[in-house]
Formats: C-alpha cells, sequence, structure tokens
C-alpha cells in the first residue's frame, strides 16, 4: 500500500490508492454507507474518507490487514453485543480484510448515527437563544 502523507483531495483519490482487492472492498463499504445515508455528503476528514450529516457520521479506512470503521464511541456501545467478534477501541472496529464486511451491521450503525446526528442538531436549533 502506497504513503499516505501526500494527502488526498477526494475519496476517489484514496480508494485508488490501494490494491484492487482491497478497493473492491472499500467501494463495498462506501455503498453500504451511502445507502443506509443517501442525504450524507462524502469528503475527506483526517485523511480518511468520511460521511458528513449534521455533523460527521462515520469514518472509514484501509490498512494492512484491517478495514477500520470509526463510528464513534456512542454507536459502538449501541451494537458492542453485535461487535464482540471483532476488535473494537472507544472509536473504531476493525473488520479484518480476509473475512467479508458485515454489512447489515454496518447499515444499522450508519442508521444510529444518522438519527443521532439528526436529533442532536434539532435539539440544537429549538434552544431558545440567550
Amino acid at each position: 500500500m502506497e504513503e499516505k502523507n501526500a494527502g488526498f483531495h477526494s475519496v476517489d483519490e484514496y480508494i485508488a490508492s490501494f490494491p484492487a482487492d482491497v478497493q473492491v472492498v472499500l467501494q463495498t463499504l462506501r455503498a453500504t454507507i451511502r445507502a443506509a445515508a443517501p442525504e450524507a455528503e462524502e469528503k475527506i476528514s483526517y485523511q480518511m474518507p468520511t460521511f458528513f450529516l449534521k455533523g460527521n457520521l462515520v469514518y472509514y479506512a484501509a490498512w494492512q490487514k484491517h478495514i477500520g470503521f470509526y463510528a464513534i464511541p456512542s454507536a459502538n456501545e449501541a451494537f458492542k453485543d453485535d461487535l464482540s467478534a471483532y476488535t473494537v477501541s472507544k472509536g473504531a472496529v476493525q473488520f479484518p480484510l480476509d473475512q467479508p464486511l458485515p454489512l447489515d451491521l454496518i447499515t444499522r450503525m450508519v442508521r444510529f448515527r444518522v438519527a443521532e446526528n439528526i436529533a442532536r442538531a434539532e435539539a440544537k436549533s429549538h434552544k431558545p437563544k440567550e
């Protein structure tokens, strides 16, 4: 895998920097997230593909042996039982490259994050101004 220090300007550029087999996994993940959050904007943030809707929803990144999926600690906590087969830290999940992605679980996590971001944005917009 190529060195990532140069900086990416698009998700397509990021994905193209990986070997073909990893590109397929990244494109599948990308399509799954897009289907779960069709209104979300795609961008590069922290040199990783990010989906944004009223705030960051999820990030993802390819590593040598896994795909890092960053759905913020609240989603990892909400889905901790479903994630028990994976390496999980406070804000990250590692999906091994030698196993199929759990697309249904990813979809549910993304939808959870969409609902969370929308609720937070609505709560902010209804706060009385001082």
